[in-house]
C-alpha cells in the first residue's frame, strides 16, 4: 500500500513517521513536484497545487487532514471521482469551544472595556449585560458547531442556532434554511460562524445580513473568512452596530501588513489557530479508515460534493 502525501507547510517528516508507527503496512511517498512517483494508493493531503492533481487519477480515496472541503473542491471535475475525506472531530472539537467560549465571556463580561481601562489608569466598575439578553447564534451544527453548543449551554446563555436543514437540540432554539436566516440573526447578539465555505455561503455575511444583527452584536468566525464580506463589516464596526469582532480566519491569508482590520482595535485576530489539526490522532484516525476501506467496509466523514462538505 502506498500513500502519496503533501503538506503545504512543508512539514512531513513527523507525518511519515507517525504513519510508520500507526499504519506500518503502507509506504509513504513525499509528493514533489516534478518528481517521477509510481502510482499510490490513497492521498493525504490539504491545499493541494494544480500540479499534484495529475498523481491523483489511481488513488482509491483523498484524505483530508482538516474538517474543511473547499480547499480541494475548487478543483471540482479535475479531481478524480473517488471518495473525498475530510477529518473528523480528531481533537478540533475541544478547541473549537475553548476558543469561541473565551470571547464570548469575553465580551460577556466586558474584559475589553475593562482592559482599556487598565491602559488609562481607569478604575470604575461597568455596568452588566443581561445574560438573558444575551443570545448566542451558532452558524453551522455539525460536529464542531455541536462541540461549541454543548460548550455553551451550562452558562446559562439562551442558545440558538442555525442550519441548512432542520435540528432538534434540547436546550437550543433551531433555525434552519434560508427563509428562517433573517429571524436567527436578529434576535442574536454574539453571532458564531462555523458553516462550510460553499458557494452558497460565501460572502453570506455581508453588509445587508450582519446589518439584521441587533445594535451592539458581536461577530465571532473560526469558519473560513470566505463567509464575511470584510469591508461590510469593518464599516459596521466602525459605525458601531457591530461592537467588535474575534476573528480567526480571512479572506487572504496570512492577513496582509496593509489590511485595515490590523489598525481596528474592536477586531481581534488570531492566525487561524482556533482548532489546529492534532497529528497522531489524525492519522490514527485516516489509518482507521484506510484499513476499514481495504475491507470493503464503509467510512464516515465522507465529502457530499454537491453540498460542498
Amino acid at each position: 500500500m502506498r500513500i502519496l502525501l503533501h503538506r503545504a507547510d512543508g512539514v512531513t517528516e513527523p507525518w511519515v513517521r507517525d504513519f510508520a508507527e500507526l499504519l506500518p503496512e503502507a509506504e509513504v511517498v513525499v509528493w514533489q513536484e516534478g518528481a517521477s512517483i509510481a502510482p499510490c494508493d490513497y492521498a493525504v493531503l490539504w491545499m493541494p497545487p494544480e500540479a499534484l492533481l495529475a498523481e491523483l487519477a489511481q488513488v482509491k480515496a483523498i484524505f483530508l487532514t482538516g474538517a474543511g472541503a473547499d480547499a480541494i473542491l475548487k478543483y471540482g471535475d479535475a479531481l478524480p471521482p473517488v471518495p473525498i475525506i475530510r477529518l473528523g472531530d480528531a481533537g478540533m472539537a475541544i478547541q473549537m469551544a475553548e476558543y469561541v467560549t473565551y470571547f464570548v465571556l469575553r465580551y460577556f463580561r466586558r474584559f475589553d472595556d475593562y482592559e482599556q481601562q487598565a491602559r488609562s489608569g481607569t478604575w470604575a466598575q461597568l455596568a452588566q449585560h443581561r445574560k438573558e439578553d444575551f443570545s448566542i447564534g451558532v452558524m453551522g451544527m455539525g460536529v464542531l458547531g455541536m462541540g461549541v453548543i454543548d460548550a455553551l449551554l451550562p452558562f446559562g446563555f439562551p442558545v440558538r442556532g442555525w442550519s441548512r436543514s432542520p435540528k432538534q437540540v434540547d436546550g437550543v432554539q433551531c433555525f434552519s434554511g434560508a427563509e428562517s436566516l433573517g429571524e436567527f440573526l436578529s434576535g442574536t447578539r454574539v453571532l458564531v460562524c462555523m458553516l462550510p465555505l460553499t458557494p452558497d455561503t460565501h460572502n453570506l455575511l455581508d453588509r445587508a445580513r450582519l446589518s439584521l444583527l441587533p445594535q451592539g452584536a458581536y461577530l465571532i468566525n473560526v469558519a473560513r473568512g470566505g463567509h464575511v464580506a470584510e469591508p461590510d463589516l469593518l464599516a459596521l464596526v466602525r459605525s458601531g452596530h457591530i461592537a467588535g469582532a474575534a476573528l480567526d480566519v480571512f479572506s487572504e491569508e496570512p492577513l496582509p501588513a496593509a489590511h485595515p482590520f490590523w489598525d481596528e482595535p474592536r477586531i481581534g485576530i488570531t492566525p487561524h489557530i482556533s482548532a489546529l489539526t492534532i497529528r497522531t490522532e489524525s492519522i490514527r484516525q485516516m489509518a482507521g479508515k484506510i484499513r476499514a476501506l481495504e475491507n470493503g467496509e464503509p467510512v464516515a466523514d465522507v465529502v457530499d460534493r454537491t453540498r460542498g462538505y
